[in-house]
C-alpha cells in the first residue's frame, strides 16, 4: 500500500501500520553546508528548508500555517558597539547580548552569545511589553490568506502545522527570552505575582492569536510548543515551579488547540526535561522532540518509562554520525524497535553540525530510509 503523507503521519502517531515511518530531518549548520560544498556536494542547488521537506533525501512535506507571534513592533536591531572578536548587539526581541563575530556565516555563530541585558527587571517593564503583543495586530497572518492559502489547507495530503519552527513559544521560553534565566529563576520566588500575571498573559495572547485561524475550520495536523526549559542534567525550574505556575496554563492552552481541531500538540525541548514530562502527559501533551542524546534523552528508556501516551521524534545521537558507518548502522539498529513499534519518528536530535562528513551523512540517510521502510541492513 502507498500512503500519503499525511496518513502515514497519522497512523505513524497511532501505532498503525504503515507503508513505510516518515522521513523528517531539522536541517544542518552553515558551517556543515559550507563543509558539503567544500566536499563536492552541490549545495547551492539544493532545498535547505528541511522542516518542509526536500526531494533529494526523500523527506516527507509537510506546511506551516505563517502565524507571527513576535513583537509588534519589535525592538531596533543594531551593533551597540565592536571590540576584537565580538560585538554587543541589541537583538529584535530586546536583548542585549555580547557575540562572538569568528566563524560566523550567514547569520550563524559558532557559539552561544552572552547575554548582557534583558527587557523585563521589575513589574513595570512587563506591563510595558505587553503593549508589543497586541493578538489582534493585522500583520500576525499572510494577507488574504482565507482566499488564497485556506482552500489548499482544507484539502492537503500532507501534514499541516500551526506556526513554524520557534512560533507558538512555550511559557518558560517566553519568560526567559523576556528576564534572562537568572532572573527568570529568581522571580519565581521574587516576584511570584507577576510570574503568575506573566503565563496568564502567555497563555492568552497564544489562544487569541491563532483563534482566528483555528476557527476557520482548518484543524491543523498538529502544533509545535517551543519550551527550551532544560539544560543537560535536567530542567531549570524544579517540578514543583513548574506544576504550580506554568502546568496549569499547559492544560488550558492545550484544551484550547485540541478543541478547535489541532490534532496533536507536541512540545519541543532541548536538554534533560525527564522529570517534568508527566506534568507534559498529564496536561495533554503527546510527543517530545528533539530528545538530546548528549542529556542522556534515550528513546528506548523514555518508552519503557513513559510508555505510547508519549509519543517521540528525534533521538538520532548526531554525535555517533561523525564517526564511522559501522558506528552509524549500530546505532539505527538500536532504534529499530521503537521504530517498528510506531509513536517514534527517528531524526538528528538537532541540526547536523560541521563535523558529520558529507559521506557520513549521505550513509546515514541511506540506512535510515531502509530502516524506516522495516528493511535489513
Amino acid at each position: 500500500m502507498t500512503m500519503t503523507p499525511r496518513e502515514r503521519f497519522h497512523a505513524c502517531m497511532n501505532y498503525e501500520p504503515v507503508d513505510r515511518v516518515p522521513n523528517h530531518e531539522v536541517g544542518v549548520w552553515v558551517q556543515t553546508k559550507q563543509r558539503w560544498r567544500d566536499e563536492g556536494f552541490a549545495a547551492d542547488d539544493r532545498h535547505w528548508d528541511w522542516f518542509v521537506g526536500d526531494p533529494y533525501w526523500d523527506l516527507d512535506p509537510r506546511e506551516y500555517i505563517d502565524v507571527q507571534l513576535e513583537m509588534v513592533p519589535p525592538y531596533e536591531e543594531k551593533v551597540l558597539s565592536r571590540e576584537g572578536e565580538t560585538e554587543i548587539i541589541q537583538r529584535a526581541n530586546g536583548v542585549i547580548s555580547k557575540a562572538l563575530v569568528t566563524g560566523e556565516a550567514e547569520g550563524m555563530r559558532m557559539s552561544m552569545d552572552e547575554y548582557i541585558n534583558f527587557p523585563v527587571e521589575e513589574p513595570e517593564d512587563f506591563a510595558k511589553l505587553k503593549q508589543r503583543f497586541r493578538a489582534d495586530s493585522a500583520c500576525r497572518f499572510p494577507a488574504y490568506w482565507e482566499q488564497t492559502l485556506l482552500p489548499g489547507w482544507r484539502q492537503r495530503q500532507h501534514p499541516l502545522i500551526l506556526g513554524r519552527n520557534c512560533q507558538v513559544q512555550g511559557f518558560y521560553w517566553r519568560a526567559r527570552e523576556w528576564m534572562g534565566t537568572e532572573n527568570l529563576s529568581y522571580g519565581w520566588y521574587d516576584e511570584p505575582e507577576m510570574m503568575h500575571d506573566m503565563m496568564e498573559f502567555i497563555m492568552e495572547f497564544t489562544m487569541e492569536t491563532t483563534r482566528p485561524i483555528l476557527e476557520s475550520g482548518v484543524n491543523p495536523d498538529y502544533v509545535f510548543i517551543n519550551e527550551d526549559l532544560s539544560m543537560k542534567t535536567g530542567p531549570l525550574l524544579s517540578p514543583q515551579t513548574y506544576a504550580e505556575f506554568i502546568k496549569p496554563r499547559l492544560t488550558k492552552l492545550v484544551e484550547f488547540f485540541k478543541s478547535h481541531g489541532v490534532h496533536w500538540v507536541v512540545i519541543d525541548t532541548d536538554g534533560n526535561p525527564e522529570l517534568v514530562l508527566p506534568h507534559f502527559l498529564e496536561a495533554g501533551v503527546d510527543g517530545i522532540w528533539p530528545m538530546e542524546r548528549a542529556s542522556d534523552m534515550d528513546p528506548i528508556a523514555l518508552r519503557q518509562k513513559f510508555g505510547r501516551d508519549l509519543r517521540l521524534w528525534g533521538g538520532v545521537d548526531k554525535r555517533e554520525l561523525a564517526k564511522d558507518p559501522a558506528a552509524i548502522d549500530a546505532h539505527l539498529e538500536s532504534l529499530r524497535p521503537l521504530v517498528e513499534e510506531g509513536g517514534f519518528i527517528p531524526t538528528v536530535d538537532h541540526l547536523v553540525p560541521p563535523d558529520v562528513s558529507l559521506a557520513n551523512f549521505q550513509h546515514y540517510m541511506k540506512r535510515k530510509q531502509q530502516l524506516l521502510r522495516g528493511e535489513a541492513f
